[in-house]
């Protein structure tokens, strides 16, 4: 388990030593620093680079709103601000802070807190985790296309599965449980057993990393899986109606049809 690194910002000697009790109850908490004035947390912040910060508004020479804006965006810590003075709630929040405590605030108003303090930080935790698997993917991918590409008599390295992230989750899906997928402008909709997830790829593109023996485009805007369809019908103009083992009908477009007809191994 990771802890979540935390800086105390207080002029008042026993308010952080209060802060800190309550924090030490928490074994995913770990206090790397109590500071008494805005210029010390600044540089300690910098150089720590803290999870959570709990901080003071009204300090001497330097407030809690100014320590914020001298701090980068991009190691902005989740800040909850503590305060004696009511007034300065709004604009506490006006800065985009988590929480705010008024002094003297109770345990359980400490506590809960403190959890939707950690519950922000893990989402924040799982978005970075996630584009980090992303941006590796997306390498993974351009070395399995160079190596595709770098010699005649190479195996073809067709996709196995895919990597789907949706409302900060990332989902692994095997291409052999795809019934089929349409394009959806500079995305595709995979149908996965009557669910649908979103990849951000151009159906041309997709198309050429799957197995041909096993996938095959059918119209410009459609790729189905070979061992879902049960039914072929005669529609008009040489297209045909492909029925799906699960009742979905797609459209098999003529200038697709010989593909098809290839794959399947036999006319239609």
């Amino acid at each position: 388990m990771t802890r979540i690194k935390t800086i105390i910002v207080d002029d008042e000697p026993l308010a952080r030593k209060g802060i800190e009790a309550l924090l030490q109850r928490d074994a995913e908490i770990e206090v790397v620093g109590s500071y008494s004035n805005g210029k010390k947390a600044i540089k300690a912040i910098a150089e720590k680079s803290p999870d959570l910060l709990f901080l003071d508004i009204q300090m001497p020479g330097m407030d809690g709103f100014q320590v914020l804006s001298k701090i980068a965006t991009e190691t902005m810590p989740v800040v909850v601000f503590v305060t004696a003075y009511d007034e300065y709630a709004l604009q506490a929040f006006q800065v985009h802070a988590l929480d705010y405590l008024l002094k003297s605030y109770s345990d359980e108003q400490f506590t809960n807190a403190l959890a939707r303090a950690k519950q922000h930080i893990r989402e924040k935790r799982t978005r970075k985790m996630t584009d980090r698997l992303f941006a590796l993917m997306e390498t993974h991918k351009e070395t399995l296309s160079s190596d595709r590409t770098s010699g005649e008599n190479q195996a073809e390295n067709y996709l196995e599965r895919l990597v789907i992230k949706e409302r900060g989750r990332v989902f692994f899906i095997k291409t052999a449980e795809i019934d089929w997928i349409e394009s959806a402008d500079y995305y595709v909709c995979l149908h996965v057993n009557k669910k649908s997830h979103l990849l951000r790829e151009a159906i041309k593109g997709l198309a050429k990393r799957l197995d041909p023996s096993k996938f095959q485009r059918v119209h410009r805007s459609t790729i189905v899986n070979l061992d879902r369809i049960k039914e072929l019908q005669p529609y008009q103009h040489g297209d045909y109606i492909i029925i799906l083992h699960d009742g979905t009908k797609l459209k098999l477009s003529r200038n697709y049809r010989s593909n098809l007809e290839t794959a399947l191994g036999s006319s239609v």
